[in-house]
C-alpha cells in the first residue's frame, strides 16, 4: 500500500530539508522524520545529496538548468540522427554524369523511393526523412 507518487518543487524540497534538519537537531530519528514529512528515507538522503546547502532560488535555477540541458541533449541527438540519415540517403540519391562532373540530385519520385528504402535503416520516420531531404 504505497503512497501516490508526488513531485515536489525545489522550494518544497528545501523547506522539507530545513524541517528535517530542525527535527534532527531535536534528536529525532531519520525514519520518524521521513514519516512526518511524508517521504521515504531514501528520498531524504537523495534530496540532501542533490540540494544540500542550496537556497530555494538556487535549487529552482538548478532544476531549470537541468531541464534546459535535457532539451539541448535531445536537439543534439536529433541533429546526429539527421546527419546519419543524410549520409545514408545520399548514397542512394546521387547520380554522376561522368567521373569528373559533380553529383546531381534525382527527382521527387526517386527521392521518395530512396526515403522508403533508407528510413528503416537509420530509424527515421518517412515524414522526417522527407523533411531532412528537402534541406
Amino acid at each position: 500500500m504505497g503512497h501516490a507518487r508526488r513531485r515536489h518543487t525545489p522550494e518544497q524540497v528545501i523547506r522539507k530539508l530545513r524541517e528535517a534538519d530542525r527535527l534532527l537537531g531535536e534528536g529525532q530519528e531519520v525514519a520518524a522524520i521521513a514519516k512526518q514529512l511524508e517521504v521515504s528515507e531514501q528520498t531524504l538522503h537523495r534530496w540532501r545529496a542533490q540540494y544540500g546547502g542550496l537556497k530555494a532560488d538556487e535549487a529552482k535555477r538548478l532544476k531549470e538548468l537541468e531541464r534546459e540541458n535535457a532539451r539541448l541533449k535531445r536537439i543534439v541527438a536529433d541533429q546526429l540522427l539527421e546527419n546519419q540519415a543524410l549520409k545514408e540517403i545520399a548514397k542512394g540519391r546521387m547520380k554522376v554524369k561522368s567521373p569528373t562532373a559533380p553529383p546531381l540530385l534525382v527527382g521527387v519520385a526517386s527521392r521518395r523511393r530512396c526515403v522508403g528504402k533508407r528510413s528503416p535503416r537509420v530509424r527515421l520516420s518517412v515524414a522526417r526523412a522527407c523533411v531532412v531531404l528537402r534541406g
